[in-house]
């Protein structure tokens, strides 16, 4: 029997979610739980962590769960790695649906990081005005150059003082357009932006509003996860879930 679980939290995870729904495929969804609102989905959905790769492992057996469908975010490496080993040790397959990186264009002025660390390092020593779009995690990093003002953008409210000595903050949810982000740097009179490489549309307007205003990018290198099966669209996740009917094995 088909059961697929998909772990979400992306655009392209929901838009999955409708797919197999239309198609009558049974399914779970899962969200690791960090935003307070998620977008409901039309499956039956859970919330929260597996425990690991063993409670992973265990809860692909318990559910009987036939296909794994990794459609996280890019950098929930963590949970990609769980991924992979628990439906290795389960013996079911996985695939990644996952978007292509950011590739820079004419005109981009980019600076790669391997790491969010190395973000920070790159930032110069002068005072700058700093868009920081990489979500609520790793802010305290920034700490190290208090020099800066940051703007941050966020999906919820922080639940208290953020982790920076002149930070503030704009609740928003994607996706965004080039003229509004175009028009929330200048406002704020933003000089460099850093930003985590999601690749996808829905967060790419910064990138082309930094374009159009001649600021600079550090972009941070996606963080790397073991090998697996990487596709690229919902039409070849559904045709990968046609090909393997089974769990490994059987």
């Amino acid at each position: 029997m088909t059961r697929l679980l998909i772990l979400g939290g992306t655009t392209e995870a929901s838009a999955l979610a409708r797919a197999v729904a239309e198609a009558g495929i049974p399914a779970v969804f899962s969200y690791a739980g960090r935003t307070e609102a998620p977008v409901g989905q039309p499956l039956p959905t859970r919330i929260g962590g597996f425990g690991g790769v063993a409670g992973l492992e265990a809860y692909l057996r318990d559910a009987a769960i036939s296909h794994v469908i990794d459609a996280t975010h890019p950098f929930a490496a963590q949970m990609s790695r769980n991924a992979v080993a628990a439906s290795k040790a389960a013996g079911v397959p996985l695939c990644s649906l996952e978007r292509p990186a950011w590739v820079a264009g004419q005109g981009d002025n980019w600076h790669h990081a391997p790491d969010i660390a190395a973000a920070v390092a790159i930032l110069p020593e002068a005072p700058a005005r700093v868009f920081l779009a990489i979500g609520k995690q790793n802010l305290n990093l920034f700490a190290a150059k208090p020099q800066h003002h940051y703007l941050l953008r966020l999906v919820d409210p922080p639940e208290g003082p953020l982790p920076l000595p002149d930070a503030e903050a704009v609740i928003a949810r994607g996706p965004f357009t080039e003229p509004g982000d175009r028009a929330l740097l200048s406002d704020h009179r933003i000089s460099h932006i850093v930003a985590k490489n999601a690749g996808g549309t829905g967060a790419e307007a910064k990138l082309q509003a930094a374009r159009a205003l001649g600021l600079p990018v550090i972009l941070i290198d996606r963080p790397e996860v073991p090998a697996r099966r990487v596709l690229a669209t919902v039409a070849e996740v559904m045709g990968w879930i046609a090909d393997h009917p089974t769990r490994l094995g059987e």
